[in-house]
């Protein structure tokens, strides 16, 4: 499950997070690497600056592209020290900043500390900096002052970086991709009669813990096309009958059968029904018919172009 989530995250970020087209990214490895245009170098102990050119991307550019802002005290050419440990200690506060930054607009990220976003070697200067300074508050009684260390294996670093970088990546779409859904006619998704007797998603902020008020507008969205669509779409249906009416409250085990999204798209798309969606199983049981319904929904959504590289 991380992985297709993690693979959906690369997907979107790669295609749209980006002005002037695509950037192919990799986590956590480019974000890793990419955090500076213009980093300081030595080469025969003379200092000089490496421009990494005007195309290298950086984390930065991107929060710029979906937010319109820059994070406070970095700029878009940044440049790094010279000196191992200072560069490690900037790029520390680079992230701090960064955490802090998407907290501020509403992002879940008190698990994520900001040397798990740091590249492994920094990782490791940063445990020994901090192990230094944890001796000499011991030495000095200064108890109180110490953070608590988490010193993990390599392994587990490279495990636990990638889940950092996925889990920022997910808070930035949440909090600056989906508030662009419009709220503004959610009343009016539930004013047919058919939909009027279904429980109401509520759209207040404190209504849920689990997802956002933008994000429940989408699952309204989809009850609504459901519930409208389903006996028109497979009322010629080949492979059983008319699908019941459901409760949809969650984005993975509801869509599992690819009933719902199918219902979405023949909205907007009703000449597909006849060309793919009349050979879908309405009530699927097995994993077979399953894939049967998710192989003829990706070739509907190929059928129309929709270019989001959707694989099974």
């Amino acid at each position: 499950f991380f992985q297709k989530t993690l693979t959906a995250v690369k997907n979107w970020f790669t295609l749209f997070g980006w002005s002037k087209g695509q950037n192919p990214i990799s986590v956590p490895y480019s974000l890793r690497r990419d955090v500076c245009k213009v980093q300081v170098t030595s080469s025969q102990e003379k200092v000089f600056k490496q421009n990494l050119g005007k195309d290298t991307k950086t984390v930065y550019d991107m929060l710029f592209h979906l937010s319109g802002q820059l994070l406070p005290g970095i700029t878009s050419s940044q440049s790094l020290p010279l000196d191992p440990v200072e560069r490690m200690l900037q790029l520390h506060w680079q992230h701090s900043t960064l955490l802090a930054f998407l907290k501020s607009q509403g992002a879940c990220l008190s698990h994520v500390m900001p040397e798990f976003l740091l590249e492994p070697d920094d990782y490791k200067k940063w445990i020994k900096v901090q192990s230094e300074l944890k001796v000499r508050d011991v030495k000095n009684s200064d108890m109180f002052s110490s953070k608590h260390l988490f010193i993990l294996e390599d392994s587990i670093f490279e495990t636990m970086s990638k889940r950092a970088w996925t889990d920022v990546l997910l808070q930035v779409y949440k909090v600056f991709v989906l508030p662009r859904v419009s709220s503004c006619n959610i009343t009016d998704l539930f004013s047919l009669e058919s939909v009027q007797n279904m429980p109401r998603i509520k759209s207040e902020p404190l209504s849920s813990n689990i997802y956002s008020p933008y994000e429940r507008t989408i699952l309204t969205w989809l009850n609504k096309h459901y519930e409208k669509n389903r006996k028109t779409v497979w009322k010629d249906c080949q492979k059983g009958e008319v699908p019941p009416m459901r409760w949809i409250v969650n984005f993975d085990r509801d869509l599992l059968d690819g009933l719902v999204l199918a219902a979405q798209l023949a909205a907007y798309c009703p000449y597909l029904v006849a060309t793919h969606f009349v050979r879908m199983y309405t009530n699927p049981r097995t994993p077979e018919q399953f894939l049967h319904n998710c192989l003829i929904l990706v070739n509907a959504m190929h059928a129309v172009s929709l270019a989001i590289d959707i694989k099974v």
